[in-house]
C-alpha cells in the first residue's frame, strides 16, 4: 500500500527536478510586460541575434511600421521587412519588457550577430524599442529615445 504513494512522490520529485535545470533562455523577462508580446519580441531578438533574418522577418505583420531614427516607414511586403531586419547591424538580447499603453517597451543588450554589418562599439550597450504586437505579429517597431532625466516606460514612448 505504501508503494503507490511512494512511487507518486518519486515521480513528482523527478518532474520538479527536471524543471530546475532549465535553460536560462526560458526564464521570465523582468519588467512585467504582456507575456504574449514579450514572447514575440524575445523570439524575434533571438532569431536576429542568431543571424536568421528570414525567421525574424516572419515575426512582422504585413503591413507594419518601423522607425529607427527616421520618420515612420511603412513596410508593405516581406522583402521590405527582410531589408529592414538586415539593416540592423547588431544582435540583441532582451533584458526587460514593460507595458506602456498599446506598446511593449523592450530593453536590449546589444551583441554582434552573423551577417552583414558590424555592431562594433555598440556591443554591450543598451537600446530600447517600442513594439506594438497584434495577433502574435509585430505591427510597429519604433526606437525609443531616452530624454535626459526621463524615466523609462512613461505613458507613451518618445519616438
Amino acid at each position: 500500500m505504501i508503494a503507490r504513494p511512494l512511487a507518486a512522490l518519486v515521480a513528482t520529485a523527478v518532474a520538479v527536478l527536471a524543471g530546475c535545470g532549465s535553460d536560462s533562455e526560458d526564464e521570465t523577462v523582468p519588467g512585467g510586460g504582456d507575456p504574449d508580446a514579450v514572447e514575440v519580441i524575445k523570439e524575434w531578438a533571438d532569431e536576429l541575434r542568431a543571424g536568421d533574418v528570414l525567421a525574424a522577418s516572419e515575426r512582422f505583420a504585413i503591413p507594419s511600421v518601423v522607425q529607427n531614427g527616421t520618420p515612420p516607414i511603412r513596410l508593405t511586403d516581406r522583402r521590405e521587412v527582410e531589408a529592414f531586419n538586415r539593416s540592423l547591424p547588431c544582435g540583441a538580447k532582451l533584458t526587460e519588457a514593460i507595458s506602456s499603453g498599446r506598446y511593449t517597451i523592450a530593453t536590449f543588450e546589444l551583441t554582434e550577430r552573423p551577417g552583414p554589418g558590424e555592431c562594433g562599439d555598440g556591443v554591450g550597450e543598451t537600446a530600447r524599442t517600442a513594439f506594438a504586437i497584434e495577433d502574435g505579429l509585430i505591427t510597429q517597431w519604433r526606437r525609443v529615445i531616452d530624454l535626459p532625466g526621463s524615466e523609462p516606460g512613461g505613458a507613451e514612448p518618445v519616438i
